[in-house]
């Protein structure tokens, strides 16, 4: 069952969002080669809390760490720890922040240094489907339009959509219905109603869409050892169309 949300409750996911936000551009400042995965995941949680949130990921389900750091062909879930990051390689920060009983969720896909033109074309295409999918959620329009203009942009590139996991519906809880398919059959689906709060995250592979997961029972890779990439806010369906939760104007993403 999916509970629309008031006015109130948007504002207060919203800020939630912004915490998480604040903590990604922190993050993003320490991107160099040679930093952890470790330090990164530090320099997040401190900021969560310094501001009176918690990281909503930090035990959900037993995962271990604040924040997720996905490089290269880490799909998602990756768990963060000594690995230090290399010039080249492509790093997706997942942060998720619950504050005042509502959570907020984002992801930003980064290049350390300098990456390769085939990765920077992977990167482009997964953070305009997204947009694809934030446009697409607009009242009275059908969840499979949402993945359906995902999947087309990307299938469109010679890339596949991942169809092992989906964006979810976010407010108290961290996962609420709907979820969120990022492939699917324009007009299809539930009719998106004003007050529903979800997550847009595709998440892109150069290969096939094909995932296995590591012995942590956490970290997802590709099957074949390509890359992958993610985008994700967190969007409102109002009346007067999406309202992107997770962004604003003074921060870059």
């Amino acid at each position: 069952m999916i509970h629309l949300k008031s006015k109130d409750e948007i504002e207060r996911i919203r800020a939630s969002c912004r915490i998480a936000a604040d903590a990604m551009v922190l993050v993003q400042d320490a991107l160099v080669p040679g930093v952890t995965t470790a330090a990164l995941d530090e320099i997040a949680d401190n900021y969560i809390r310094s501001q009176g949130g918690v990281a909503s990921a930090l035990g959900y389900r037993g995962f271990p760490r604040s924040i997720c750091v996905s490089i290269n062909e880490v799909v998602v879930h990756g768990i963060p720890g000594p690995r230090q990051l290399l010039a080249g390689d492509i790093l997706s920060v997942d942060i998720a922040v619950a504050k005042d009983g509502y959570h907020g969720d984002m992801n930003v896909s980064f290049a350390i240094g300098t990456i390769d033109a085939d990765a920077a074309r992977l990167i482009q295409a997964t953070r305009q489907a997204m947009e694809i999918g934030l446009q697409a959620s607009q009242p009275g329009a059908r969840m499979g339009d949402v993945g359906a203009g995902i999947q087309q942009r990307v299938e469109a590139e010679g890339f596949s959509v991942v169809r092992d996991f989906c964006g979810h519906g976010i407010g108290r809880a961290f996962h609420e219905e709907p979820q969120v398919l990022h492939f699917g059959t324009a007009g299809t689906g539930r009719r998106l109603e004003p007050g529903t709060v979800f997550t847009v995250e595709p998440m892109i592979n150069a290969g096939v869409p094909e995932v296995r997961i590591l012995d942590d029972q956490w970290t997802a890779v590709t099957a074949d050892g390509l890359l992958s990439t993610q985008f994700e806010h967190t969007v409102a369906v109002t009346e007067y169309g999406p309202d992107i939760l997770s962004r604003f104007a003074d921060l870059p993403f």
